[in-house]
């Protein structure tokens, strides 16, 4: 007799998947800035200078009113010095027993003569000259070289660290699967058309 029912069992079926552990490192940032400045070429130049006095010479052809009187006081200052010394002198010659013509005659003398001397009204115009100064010639040069500024800012990396994995999935569940394979069952027996009587003796 063939076997009616078909047993089959389905085994679990699981499904791992593992990620391993990794270590990533960010490298740093690097930022760079440059800023420049500019110089610059300056020449200051100056020429020679020349300075020209003439105060002497025209207070020698026209004076002010000060120089004018401070000069007619020297002039009577000296007047007044070369009198006393001619007369100190005569005096001592006066002085000499011995008076005579000749002593007469030489005091005329000196005084005509010093009438002469002051009298004359010879001079030479203008008595001085320009006084000539100068100052030399300059020249400056200033040059400043472009100024380069550079600046970095650099950032530091950074490790970031991911653990390992692991991830089971069951895919398919056990199970069992009854099957009946058999053919129709007739109630009454008598039913199947392919009915064969048993024969029971008695």
């Amino acid at each position: 007799m063939k076997p009616l029912i078909e047993i089959t069992t389905v085994p679990i079926q699981i499904e791992m998947k593992t990620t391993n552990a990794k270590l990533e490192y960010a490298r740093g940032t690097a930022e760079m800035e440059i800023s420049r400045e500019k110089g610059g070429l300056q020449i200051k130049s100056r020429p020679i200078k020349i300075n020209i006095d003439t105060f002497e010479a025209r207070n020698s052809l026209s004076p002010t009113l000060a120089r004018y009187l401070d000069q007619n006081a020297q002039k009577g200052h000296q007047a007044a010095y070369e009198a006393t010394a001619t007369y100190a002198r005569q005096g001592q010659l006066l002085l000499q027993t011995q008076l005579g013509e000749e002593l007469v005659t030489q005091f005329a003398e000196e005084a005509m003569m010093k009438d002469v001397k002051t009298n004359v009204g010879l001079d030479w115009l203008p008595k001085g000259g320009a006084e000539i100064t100068w100052d030399p010639a300059e020249m400056n040069i200033r040059y400043e070289m472009d100024k380069m500024a550079i600046d970095w800012k650099i950032g530091e990396g950074s490790f970031e660290f991911t653990p390992g994995d692991i991830e089971f999935t069951v895919t398919q569940r056990p199970d069992v699967v009854i099957k009946y394979i058999g053919g129709p069952i007739y109630v009454p027996p008598s039913a199947d058309p392919n009915y064969q009587p048993v024969d029971v003796k008695v």
